[in-house]
Protein backbone atom coordinates (compact mmCIF):
# COMPACT_ATOMS: atom_id res chain seq x y z
CA UNK A 1 0.00 0.00 0.00
CA UNK A 2 1.00 3.30 -1.27
CA UNK A 3 1.06 6.41 1.65
CA UNK A 4 1.23 9.74 -0.14
CA UNK A 5 0.79 13.18 0.79
CA UNK A 6 -0.76 16.03 -0.24
CA UNK A 7 -0.09 19.34 0.25
CA UNK A 8 -2.51 22.43 -0.35
CA UNK A 9 -1.78 26.54 -0.64
CA UNK A 10 -5.16 27.31 1.52
CA UNK A 11 -5.49 30.65 0.13
CA UNK A 12 -5.99 29.50 -3.56
CA UNK A 13 -8.64 26.38 -2.23
CA UNK A 14 -10.12 28.38 0.25
CA UNK A 15 -13.46 26.26 0.51
CA UNK A 16 -10.97 23.18 0.29
CA UNK A 17 -12.93 21.91 -3.07
CA UNK A 18 -9.80 21.01 -5.04
CA UNK A 19 -8.20 18.40 -2.52
CA UNK A 20 -11.57 17.31 -1.89
CA UNK A 21 -11.71 16.70 -5.39
CA UNK A 22 -8.37 15.24 -6.23
CA UNK A 23 -8.79 13.13 -3.12
CA UNK A 24 -11.96 11.55 -4.87
CA UNK A 25 -9.84 11.16 -7.72
CA UNK A 26 -7.54 8.88 -6.30
CA UNK A 27 -9.82 6.53 -4.22
CA UNK A 28 -11.76 5.89 -7.43
CA UNK A 29 -9.00 4.93 -9.42
CA UNK A 30 -6.46 3.56 -6.95
CA UNK A 31 -6.71 0.86 -4.40
CA UNK A 32 -4.69 0.26 -1.17
CA UNK A 33 -3.60 3.84 -0.57
CA UNK A 34 -3.60 5.95 2.56
CA UNK A 35 -3.23 9.69 1.82
CA UNK A 36 -2.31 12.26 4.84
CA UNK A 37 -3.33 15.97 3.74
CA UNK A 38 -1.89 19.42 5.11
CA UNK A 39 -2.30 22.82 4.63
CA UNK A 40 0.59 25.36 3.68
CA UNK A 41 3.16 22.80 4.58
CA UNK A 42 2.13 22.43 8.44
CA UNK A 43 2.80 18.82 9.74
CA UNK A 44 5.73 17.50 6.50
CA UNK A 45 7.91 18.26 9.41
CA UNK A 46 6.91 15.79 11.27
CA UNK A 47 8.97 12.58 11.88
CA UNK A 48 6.53 10.19 9.71
CA UNK A 49 6.83 12.75 6.59
CA UNK A 50 10.00 10.77 5.80
CA UNK A 51 7.38 7.47 5.55
CA UNK A 52 5.51 8.94 2.26
CA UNK A 53 6.13 7.49 -0.93
CA UNK A 54 5.34 10.77 -3.01
CA UNK A 55 3.89 14.33 -2.18
CA UNK A 56 1.44 15.99 -5.08
CA UNK A 57 1.62 19.59 -4.31
CA UNK A 58 -1.74 21.79 -4.79
CA UNK A 59 -0.29 25.61 -5.88
CA UNK A 60 2.18 27.81 -6.91
CA UNK A 61 5.79 27.76 -7.36
CA UNK A 62 6.06 29.60 -3.25
CA UNK A 63 4.15 26.31 -2.54
CA UNK A 64 6.21 23.98 -4.46
CA UNK A 65 9.47 26.23 -2.30
CA UNK A 66 7.73 25.68 0.59
CA UNK A 67 7.16 22.04 0.74
CA UNK A 68 10.60 21.52 -0.72
CA UNK A 69 12.00 23.40 2.02
CA UNK A 70 10.68 20.50 4.44
CA UNK A 71 10.94 17.66 2.15
CA UNK A 72 14.72 18.21 1.29
CA UNK A 73 16.06 16.30 4.21
CA UNK A 74 13.94 12.95 3.65
CA UNK A 75 14.47 13.00 -0.56
CA UNK A 76 10.74 12.57 -1.47
CA UNK A 77 9.66 13.07 -5.06
CA UNK A 78 7.51 16.28 -5.56
CA UNK A 79 4.57 16.33 -7.94
CA UNK A 80 3.35 19.84 -8.55
CA UNK A 81 0.08 20.51 -9.75
CA UNK A 82 -0.64 24.32 -10.59
CA UNK A 83 -3.48 26.14 -9.35
CA UNK A 84 -1.06 29.38 -9.18
CA UNK A 85 -0.60 32.03 -10.84
CA UNK A 86 2.75 31.15 -12.96
CA UNK A 87 3.74 27.58 -11.95
CA UNK A 88 6.62 27.17 -13.91
CA UNK A 89 8.05 24.55 -11.48
CA UNK A 90 4.28 22.41 -11.28
CA UNK A 91 4.07 19.40 -13.71
CA UNK A 92 0.66 19.80 -14.76
CA UNK A 93 -2.65 21.22 -14.68
CA UNK A 94 -5.56 20.22 -12.08
CA UNK A 95 -7.40 19.41 -15.15
CA UNK A 96 -4.64 16.90 -15.86
CA UNK A 97 -4.43 15.08 -13.26
CA UNK A 98 -7.03 12.39 -13.30
CA UNK A 99 -5.25 11.43 -16.97
CA UNK A 100 -2.09 10.65 -15.19
CA UNK A 101 -2.64 9.25 -12.25
CA UNK A 102 -2.53 5.24 -12.81
CA UNK A 103 0.96 6.42 -14.17
CA UNK A 104 1.63 8.01 -11.35
CA UNK A 105 0.93 5.25 -8.88
CA UNK A 106 2.36 2.67 -11.07
CA UNK A 107 5.80 4.85 -10.72
CA UNK A 108 6.29 5.40 -14.81
CA UNK A 109 7.74 8.73 -14.04
CA UNK A 110 10.88 9.74 -14.41
CA UNK A 111 12.89 12.25 -11.48
CA UNK A 112 14.45 15.35 -12.21
CA UNK A 113 16.70 16.52 -9.49
CA UNK A 114 17.85 20.02 -8.83
CA UNK A 115 20.35 21.54 -6.94
CA UNK A 116 19.63 23.47 -3.66
CA UNK A 117 21.94 25.54 -1.92
CA UNK A 118 22.90 25.86 2.06
CA UNK A 119 23.19 28.82 3.89
CA UNK A 120 25.10 29.07 7.78
CA UNK A 121 25.98 31.26 9.60
CA UNK A 122 26.80 31.83 13.31
CA UNK A 123 24.19 34.50 15.26
CA UNK A 124 24.34 35.20 19.10
CA UNK A 125 26.72 32.23 19.17
CA UNK A 126 24.00 30.08 17.61
CA UNK A 127 24.48 28.24 14.23
CA UNK A 128 22.00 28.61 11.61
CA UNK A 129 21.14 26.77 8.93
CA UNK A 130 19.01 26.88 5.85
CA UNK A 131 18.15 25.32 2.56
CA UNK A 132 17.37 27.12 -0.57
CA UNK A 133 16.10 25.91 -3.85
CA UNK A 134 15.75 28.70 -5.79
CA UNK A 135 17.80 31.55 -3.90
CA UNK A 136 19.46 33.35 -1.44
CA UNK A 137 19.62 37.55 -0.93
CA UNK A 138 20.86 39.65 1.13
CA UNK A 139 19.76 43.07 0.36
CA UNK A 140 19.31 46.78 2.03
CA UNK A 141 16.50 46.94 4.65
CA UNK A 142 15.66 50.11 4.34
CA UNK A 143 15.06 52.59 1.17
CA UNK A 144 17.85 54.68 -0.29
CA UNK A 145 20.69 52.77 1.86
CA UNK A 146 23.17 50.33 0.08
CA UNK A 147 24.77 47.25 0.98
CA UNK A 148 28.89 46.87 1.26
CA UNK A 149 29.98 43.60 1.06
CA UNK A 150 33.10 41.79 0.72
CA UNK A 151 32.38 38.50 -1.66
CA UNK A 152 35.28 35.36 -1.32
CA UNK A 153 34.91 32.32 -3.01
CA UNK A 154 36.90 29.13 -1.81
CA UNK A 155 38.67 31.42 1.01
CA UNK A 156 40.25 33.34 -1.74
CA UNK A 157 38.75 37.67 -2.17
CA UNK A 158 36.85 37.75 -5.32
CA UNK A 159 35.35 41.12 -5.17
CA UNK A 160 33.67 44.37 -2.86
CA UNK A 161 30.46 44.58 -3.69
CA UNK A 162 28.16 47.94 -3.39
CA UNK A 163 24.58 48.12 -4.26
CA UNK A 164 21.06 46.92 -3.48
CA UNK A 165 22.14 43.22 -2.53
CA UNK A 166 23.76 40.21 -4.14
CA UNK A 167 21.61 37.17 -5.00
CA UNK A 168 23.30 33.65 -4.89
CA UNK A 169 20.62 31.24 -7.33
CA UNK A 170 20.91 27.60 -8.29
CA UNK A 171 19.90 27.07 -12.12
CA UNK A 172 15.95 26.47 -10.68
CA UNK A 173 16.18 30.07 -9.42
CA UNK A 174 17.65 31.45 -12.16
CA UNK A 175 14.12 32.21 -13.43
CA UNK A 176 13.29 34.04 -10.13
CA UNK A 177 14.68 37.37 -8.57
CA UNK A 178 18.20 36.49 -10.51
CA UNK A 179 16.72 37.12 -13.52
CA UNK A 180 14.82 40.41 -12.89
CA UNK A 181 18.15 41.39 -11.79
CA UNK A 182 20.07 41.06 -15.10
CA UNK A 183 21.17 37.45 -14.74
CA UNK A 184 21.27 34.57 -17.37
CA UNK A 185 18.94 31.73 -17.13
CA UNK A 186 20.36 28.57 -16.99
CA UNK A 187 19.22 24.81 -17.76
CA UNK A 188 17.54 23.65 -14.27
CA UNK A 189 19.75 20.23 -13.97
CA UNK A 190 23.18 21.91 -14.53
CA UNK A 191 25.07 21.93 -11.54
CA UNK A 192 26.46 26.09 -11.15
CA UNK A 193 26.55 28.99 -8.60
CA UNK A 194 24.96 31.63 -10.09
CA UNK A 195 26.05 35.33 -8.13
CA UNK A 196 23.52 38.35 -9.82
CA UNK A 197 24.51 41.92 -8.00
CA UNK A 198 21.20 44.01 -7.41
CA UNK A 199 21.79 47.26 -8.55
CA UNK A 200 25.46 47.54 -8.38
CA UNK A 201 27.20 51.04 -7.78
CA UNK A 202 29.45 49.90 -10.56
CA UNK A 203 29.87 49.00 -14.63
CA UNK A 204 32.30 46.54 -14.09
CA UNK A 205 29.93 44.51 -11.44
CA UNK A 206 28.23 41.37 -13.88
CA UNK A 207 27.05 38.20 -12.50
CA UNK A 208 29.63 35.42 -12.13
CA UNK A 209 28.69 31.33 -12.77
CA UNK A 210 30.58 29.29 -10.43
CA UNK A 211 30.71 26.06 -10.10
CA UNK A 212 28.62 23.37 -7.66
CA UNK A 213 31.26 22.23 -5.72
CA UNK A 214 32.76 26.29 -4.42
CA UNK A 215 32.34 27.51 -1.58
CA UNK A 216 31.48 31.40 -1.23
CA UNK A 217 31.50 33.74 1.65
CA UNK A 218 30.13 36.98 2.06
CA UNK A 219 30.88 39.79 4.93
CA UNK A 220 29.12 42.39 5.19
CA UNK A 221 30.24 45.94 6.07
CA UNK A 222 29.56 46.66 9.90
CA UNK A 223 28.58 50.20 8.86
CA UNK A 224 25.59 49.11 6.36
CA UNK A 225 24.02 46.98 9.52
CA UNK A 226 20.51 47.04 7.95
CA UNK A 227 21.11 44.23 5.68
CA UNK A 228 18.48 41.14 5.54
CA UNK A 229 18.96 37.74 4.75
CA UNK A 230 16.03 36.22 2.34
CA UNK A 231 15.89 32.44 1.44
CA UNK A 232 13.37 31.67 -1.49
CA UNK A 233 11.44 34.90 -0.70
CA UNK A 234 11.15 34.22 2.77
CA UNK A 235 12.81 36.90 4.74
CA UNK A 236 14.78 35.18 7.64
CA UNK A 237 16.48 38.38 9.47
CA UNK A 238 18.38 40.86 9.83
CA UNK A 239 22.24 40.65 9.58
CA UNK A 240 23.49 43.66 11.58
CA UNK A 241 24.75 40.65 14.04
CA UNK A 242 26.31 38.33 11.85
CA UNK A 243 29.78 38.58 10.72
CA UNK A 244 29.43 36.17 8.02
CA UNK A 245 27.41 34.10 5.84
CA UNK A 246 28.80 31.09 4.15
CA UNK A 247 26.84 29.59 1.22
CA UNK A 248 27.18 25.97 -0.55
CA UNK A 249 25.35 23.36 -2.65
CA UNK A 250 23.16 20.84 -0.50
CA UNK A 251 23.88 17.49 0.35
CA UNK A 252 20.32 17.36 -0.47
CA UNK A 253 18.22 17.78 -3.84
CA UNK A 254 15.19 18.31 -4.84
CA UNK A 255 13.63 15.54 -6.51
CA UNK A 256 10.58 16.72 -9.02
CA UNK A 257 8.59 14.14 -10.64
CA UNK A 258 8.24 14.15 -14.37
CA UNK A 259 5.40 12.87 -16.02
CA UNK A 260 5.32 13.93 -19.60
CA UNK A 261 8.60 14.43 -21.78
CA UNK A 262 7.49 17.72 -21.93
CA UNK A 263 10.58 20.88 -23.91
CA UNK A 264 11.70 23.03 -21.25
CA UNK A 265 12.60 25.37 -23.72
CA UNK A 266 8.57 25.50 -25.01
CA UNK A 267 7.66 26.27 -21.35
CA UNK A 268 10.28 28.89 -20.72
CA UNK A 269 8.61 30.54 -23.83
CA UNK A 270 5.31 29.92 -22.71
CA UNK A 271 5.91 31.16 -19.08
CA UNK A 272 8.64 33.56 -18.72
CA UNK A 273 9.88 34.41 -22.03
CA UNK A 274 6.78 35.71 -23.47
CA UNK A 275 4.38 36.55 -20.31
CA UNK A 276 4.95 39.33 -17.46
CA UNK A 277 6.83 37.38 -14.66
CA UNK A 278 6.02 37.26 -10.79
CA UNK A 279 9.06 36.18 -8.66
CA UNK A 280 8.50 32.58 -7.74
CA UNK A 281 8.65 33.38 -3.78
CA UNK A 282 5.57 35.64 -4.08
CA UNK A 283 3.21 32.78 -4.06
CA UNK A 284 2.69 31.60 -0.52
Amino acid sequence: MKTIGINVNSSKDKQGKLLESIIKIIHKKIKNVKILTYKDSLGLEKEYTKNLDFVIVLGGDGTILNSQRVLAKYEIPILGINIGHLGFLAEIKISEFENVLENLFNGQYTIEERLMLQCNYKLHNFEKSHTALNDIVISKSTPGRIVKADIYINDKFFSTFTGDGAIISTPTGSTAYSLSAGGPIIYPTLDVICITPICPHSLGARTIILNSKDKISIKVNKKYNDTLLTIDGRQIGSLKDVEEVNVNQSIYRCKLIKLKEENYFNILREKIIFMTKECEGDDK
